[in-house]
């Protein structure tokens, strides 16, 4: 059992580290050492989500699927706009967090709470250190606005135009609904309080010389666990869960609407001047498209009350990885 755990951890770590060469071979000759940190950030980063995520998912695909949308989303990614060492700390935060999780399963489970104090602790004292130091990873003054919450929509468009991109890929949004369902029914309450205070402290103001954007990790990484959570209830969805499964796949579709709307309306703009970011937004489109397919044709399964596990496997997992394979590309070409 141990080896056939060990055998997919390395596995996983060999198609992380293989993506995350993809998307930085083109830049390795403009690369001073440093940067070199990078690929190796959005991997560890990865890796520790997975390892997190196998606390909840019992399927081995969910959780390879939380760490590539955690290590490879949008916002681990735009991070490299900042210097490599504040990636490392945010590729450090889901491990941070293995010891409150898995500690919660023993009879010492009232030590979960002191260690989930663990990654606030980090950050502070990596902060400390830098500050120590005269070292600046991000500017303290660097913080999220109202208008960096598009990302969550629009990930492809804000690439371009905000430092901080906070949001996720496309067809994931589906599994993510289905996870944050989940999560309240259930009533993780210590969850809901992570991910509540993580989110509180990046809107924040800066404090301690601590920049607000580090704390963006902590909502990022419990969602990304969220949507593995959720692309497990979407695979093994019973006939009682099809309309949930609907009301996501309605999601996806009117997400597509509003963003082919919003294309044409940029490819009216005088002179082609609106031009790149319609086509930004048929890209979208065609994500959403497409995970409006899939979730429709799991739910005609649930529907049927077939089960047909791999089949919705092969169909979510396929629409998932189109989408970060292309989303991540063109997101790491426009941050560096």
């Amino acid at each position: 059992m141990w080896k056939i755990k060990y055998a997919k951890f390395i596995a996983a770590a060999g198609v992380y580290a293989a993506f995350a060469i993809y998307l930085y071979q083109p830049h390795f000759e403009k690369f001073n050492t440093i940067q070199y940190l990078l690929p190796a950030n959005v991997c560890l980063a990865a890796l520790g989500c997975l390892v997190l995520s196998r606390r909840w998912i019992a399927a081995y695909v969910g959780s390879f699927f939380a760490g590539a949308i955690y290590g490879f989303g949008p916002f681990t990614l735009s991070l490299a706009k900042f210097h490599p060492t504040i990636g490392f700390l945010a590729a450090s935060i889901p491990w941070l967090f293995c010891p409150a999780a898995f500690i919660a399963k023993t009879e010492r489970r009232w030590l979960s709470w002191p260690l989930a104090a663990l990654p606030f602790l980090a950050v502070l004292l990596f902060f400390r250190i830098c500050a120590h130091y005269h070292l600046f990873p991000v500017s303290v003054h660097a913080k999220l606005h109202l208008v960096d919450f598009a990302g969550l929509i629009f990930p492809l468009v804000m690439a371009q135009r905000s430092t901080t991109l906070v949001g996720f890929y496309h067809v994931p949004l589906a599994a993510l609904s289905m996870g944050l369902s989940m999560l309240v029914a259930a009533r993780r309450l210590a969850i809901i309080a992570i991910l509540c205070l993580g989110t509180a402290l990046a809107l924040c103001n800066s404090f301690f010389y601590i920049s607000p954007i580090i704390w963006v990790s902590v909502p990022v990484l419990c969602c990304s666990v969220l949507i593995g959570v959720g692309m497990q209830a979407l695979i093994s969805a019973g006939y009682a869960d099809r309309k949930w499964i609907l009301l996501n796949a309605i999601i996806l579709g009117i997400l597509a609407i509003v963003t082919l709307l919003l294309a044409t309306k940029y490819f009216q703009v005088f002179a082609g001047l609106g031009n790149s970011a319609a086509r930004l937004f048929t890209e979208s489109a065609k994500k959403y498209v497409l995970g409006t397919i899939t979730v429709t044709l799991i739910f005609f399964l649930a529907r049927t009350k077939l089960r047909a596990t791999f089949l919705r496997q092969v169909l979510l997992c396929s629409a998932i990885a189109v989408d970060i394979f292309f989303s991540a590309r063109f997101i790491v070409d426009r941050v560096l």
